[in-house]
């Protein structure tokens, strides 16, 4: 019997319970929903107050990515009157919280767990805010941004410059009236950039690496073809790539592409950006008295954002599509003729840059799991999420085991899967 519930988070912990999930987000209920379907006694850990999970920490204009239709978590799909449109932040964390609801999920509230240790006689154990828990199996389901990274040369600036990551910005009038210099080009880095030039502001933009992916694709919108092929790969003789099929480790650390859900959903291309004003800059290097100096890498990286997609991604759909049968219009680029000037290196004061936005991705922070051990890249190292301590589980990292399992529409099928392994045992 599960112990506690959505609607009472009053609760004290129980000193012992067959299944600890941590984190209540969509991976942990997606993991409560199939333990639950399957009978087994747990209860999931949130650290946070509320129901959302990490959707609570985008910004005020934040919209999901993916359309709609992509909320499908376990026996809750998205059935509302408008599933092409992107649902914003707070939409978001009130279908989180929705789910919980629907099948009375046991979430405790306010109860961080702090470690999770191996104990002498077997099984694990929990120490948390509120006190200490031994479980069976614990399900570690913390997310895929779990601490935001700032480089260390944000140390290097000038004290009056203000510095926030895209995990603490909120709205433009958040940031004081000046410039702004947005710090990396992955999504968030891309979505804060243009709603800053949106608002009127002057914005300075150094590019990384990540790429670009068209919002729609030979008639549908990108990921209508993404979730087709891994739902479908296999019905038209195509082999779904999975973690190890990549071609090498990093590529579970790599960006997601370029894109955006609000005005409606559009694509993102850097070029763009610069036509419209916004001046884009090579990757930040250095900076000392008073200045900014930037690698010349900026037509590299612009290059690969233009290409990436074509040489990488665009393949395996277009195969899919001939496969499937599909009568889908040919692809027409987003080819923007903008090359920006090179730029080595920028006066702060002069150029009137009052802050700084990082988007500079997030890193794990798994170390309270004592258990764990970890790669020479930092992942934890786990097959398919089930790791070398026996009751250990993993789930909702990127990668894994596919593309989707950090994904509203994918990661029910890792938590089905370990909900599995859990029930065997």
């Amino acid at each position: 019997m599960a112990v506690g519930s959505s609607g009472s988070r009053g609760n004290v912990l129980p000193a012992q319970v067959d299944t600890v999930v941590i984190g209540a987000g969509q991976a942990g209920l997606a993991m409560s929903w199939w333990l639950t379907q399957a009978g087994r006694e747990h209860i999931v850990l949130e650290a946070r107050d509320r129901m959302g999970g990490g959707w609570l920490r985008r910004w005020d204009s934040f919209c999901l990515v993916t359309p709609n239709w992509s909320m499908r978590l376990p026996g809750f799909a998205y059935d509302g009157p408008e599933p092409d449109a992107f649902t914003p932040r707070d939409g978001l964390v009130a279908y989180i919280a929705d789910y919980a609801t629907s099948f009375d999920a046991p979430v405790i509230v306010d109860a961080a767990a702090t470690s999770v240790d191996s104990v002498d006689r077997g099984g694990l154990e929990v120490q948390t805010a509120r006190g200490t828990i031994t479980a069976r199996n614990v399900v570690v389901a913390t997310g895929a941004f779990q601490v935001a990274k700032r480089p260390a040369i944000s140390g290097d600036l000038p004290d009056g410059v203000v510095q926030v990551h895209t995990d603490e910005y909120r709205s433009p009038a958040q940031l004081p009236d000046g410039a702004v210099l947005v710090v990396g080009s992955g999504q968030s880095g891309c979505q804060v950039a243009e709603e800053l030039h949106d608002a009127g502001r002057r914005v300075f933009l150094s590019v990384s690496s990540c790429w670009r992916a068209p919002r729609g694709y030979r008639g549908h919108d990108i990921f209508s073809w993404i979730a087709q092929r891994a739902m479908r790969a296999a019905e038209f003789g195509i082999a779904l790539e999975t973690v190890d099929d990549l071609p090498h480790p990093g590529v579970r650390a790599a960006c997601n592409p370029h894109l955006s859900g609000t005005k409606g959903g559009h694509t993102i291309n850097l070029r763009r950006f610069g036509q419209q004003g916004i001046t884009l800059l090579g990757r930040l290097s250095g900076a000392d008295d008073g200045r900014l100096r930037f690698a010349p890498d900026l037509e590299q990286n612009l290059h690969r954002a233009d290409t990436f997609f074509d040489e990488n991604l665009r393949p395996d759909l277009d195969e899919f599509i001939a496969r499937a049968g599909y009568d889908a219009p040919p692809y027409e680029p987003d080819v923007v003729a903008f090359d920006p000037p090179p730029v080595n290196s920028l006066d702060i004061a002069k150029e009137g840059i009052s802050s700084v936005v990082w988007g500079t991705g997030f890193r794990f922070d798994l170390g309270w799991v004592r258990p764990l051990s970890f790669d020479g890249m930092g992942f934890p190292v786990h097959r398919r999420g089930v790791t070398d301590t026996p009751g250990l589980y993993l789930l909702g990292l990127p990668w894994l085991y596919t593309q989707t399992s950090s994904l509203l529409v994918g990661v029910g099928n890792d938590a089905e899967y370990l909900a599995g392994r859990i029930a065997a045992a």
